[in-house]
């Protein structure tokens, strides 16, 4: 259909913690995938007395049922529904051609994925998920409250931690913090294992590197570090690690520039490159 010989189709279904939609479904008989996306809009029942103008309604079994409908336009659902509609979203997905499913989640908890996927795996054994780690998450705060709840039910004194500021410098070198970390680090096979996550992926990591990199560099280079914030903190790394943009006029195209140059114009050809071009500084 995409025009792709053995392609993967990726279903971004609905997200979990989403509350409000657009959308009232087409639905033709009770029971079908239209009634039932539109079961979990928050709905209160009304006589065709009370009607006001512009009012949407819909009838199901027989009774008049208006959707809670915002200023904005859009319908609200009934809260506790999100996984529900997560679900039926993924399964309609699979069995309307997608290979792998994304969902989208609140918060990155193994356990409340693992229990979505054990329901869409009763109607689809061999769901595969595709997982986004993503950086909208505070991974720090989770995990750590993560932890924290565990030592609670186990009965572990926490007294030393305040639940609501664990984000707090104070607590980075505490035992919490370690825990926290080596779940996060174990987190990508603690999901694929327990969670049946078969790829995950993470959305924008380069934007805020590049934001950090950036506002780091500029408080050292406007600051007592000067130049040397760059050269230690950029340049040096990038020969020690191998970057090739380190050379930045070759990943410009230079050298392509110059073959172009020299094919049309011989030795008359203007090169960028040549043994004084600074580029050889580089190795």
């Amino acid at each position: 259909e995409l025009g792709v010989d053995d392609g993967v189709i990726v279903a971004r279904t609905d997200s979990l913690g989403a509350g409000l939609t657009k959308q009232i479904a087409v639905t033709h008989e009770p029971g079908d995938l239209g009634d039932q996306y539109n079961s979990f809009l928050d709905c209160e029942e009304v006589a065709p007395g009370d009607l006001a103008n512009g009012d949407v309604v819909l009838n199901r079994n027989g009774k008049l049922l208006r959707p809670k409908r915002l200023p904005s336009n859009l319908f609200q659902f009934r809260k506790g529904t999100g996984e529900d509609r997560c679900v039926l979203d993924c399964i309609t997905s699979l069995q309307n051609g997608a290979d792998l499913l994304w969902i989208e989640t609140e918060k990155p908890h193994v356990g409340q994925i693992w229990g979505m996927v054990s329901r869409i795996r009763e109607a689809i054994p061999n769901a595969k998920l595709v997982y986004n780690n993503s950086p909208s998450f505070n991974w720090t705060l989770n995990f750590r409250q993560q932890v924290f709840d565990a030592w609670v039910e186990e009965g572990k004194d926490v007294s030393a931690y305040d639940r609501d500021n664990l984000m707090s410098a104070e607590y980075d070198d505490s035992e919490l913090s370690a825990a926290a970390d080596d779940k996060i680090r174990t987190f990508q096979a603690d999901a694929a294992r327990e969670a049946g996550i078969f790829h995950h992926l993470i959305t924008l990591p380069t934007y805020h590197t590049a934001a950090l990199s950036t506002d780091n560099l500029a408080k050292e280079y406007f600051g007592d570090a000067g130049m040397l914030g760059y050269v230690a903190g950029v340049q040096r790394k990038e020969i020690r690690q191998g970057i090739a943009c380190v050379k930045h006029q070759n990943m410009a195209g230079s050298d392509m520039g110059d073959d172009h140059k020299e094919y049309f114009a011989g030795e008359a050809a203007l090169k960028a490159g040549g043994k004084d071009n600074t580029m050889n500084q580089f190795g």
